[in-house]
């Protein structure tokens, strides 16, 4: 399970938070479907970073079988290689997508968060 995330461009983290999402293309992992990160100093390298959903052979349950555990990307969410095309299509072109784990750090920066938090104290 990822325990460090990063903004920072190099890191090779993910990166919390919320996204929009862009236009797909074709990349070194063939579909792939653009992200715009929405949370200032939290995730909005994602498109300096080239952040992306795409798919990867090394999420799947035969690598799970294998290595006892999912791959690693280099901080994109990847996706079963047999689901891309069917969720990229499904997401593309401004659907939000929200990345969490729960993280202190990113509870307490994330003005998103505080603003929902806020209504539903209000």
């Amino acid at each position: 399970m990822a325990e460090y995330f990063s903004n920072t461009p190099g890191s090779n983290a993910s990166s919390l938070g919320f996204y929009i999402t862009g236009e797909t293309y074709i990349g070194n992992h063939g579909l792939s479907l653009a992200l715009d990160g929405i949370e200032k100093g939290i995730n909005d390298n994602a498109r300096e970073r080239a952040i992306v959903i795409h798919g990867a052979d090394y999420v799947s349950a035969d690598f799970i079988r294998k290595y006892g555990r999912l791959g690693r990307s280099l901080g994109c969410p990847a996706i079963p290689e047999e689901l891309k095309k069917e969720i990229i299509e499904t997401i593309k072109s401004g659907s939000c997508l929200f990345i969490y784990r729960p993280s202190e750090s990113y509870m307490s920066n994330s003005q998103i968060i505080s603003k929902i938090v806020s209504v539903k104290k209000g």
